[in-house]
């Protein structure tokens, strides 16, 4: 009997480009794995997180003017702020 596949999303995979080369020593490749395995976890929609609350102090007028371009995309002004978040890691 053969079996299906689901379709599950596939997890990120960070390649290389080029010739690029490690420029730190191989000899404990575990914060280099351990880095991998969190950031993949950080965006493997299949994740359930903790939220946890912040709180920033921004001027007035940019809060302002960051909720207004939000809207005008159709984002909730936090979902956006997670969304920039991830973009820049």
């Amino acid at each position: 009997m053969a079996t299906k596949k689901r379709n599950m999303p596939r997890r990120p995979v960070q390649l290389a480009k080029g010739n690029q080369v490690l420029e730190t020593s191989m000899d404990d490749v575990t914060p280099i794995i351990d880095f991998i395995e969190s950031y993949r976890d950080l965006t493997d929609p299949r994740a359930q997180h903790a939220l946890k609350l912040i709180s920033i102090k921004v001027p007035e007028p940019l809060l302002a003017a960051f909720r207004f371009k939000a809207e005008q995309q159709g984002i909730p002004y936090q979902t956006m702020i997670k969304k920039l978040m991830l973009e820049w890691l």
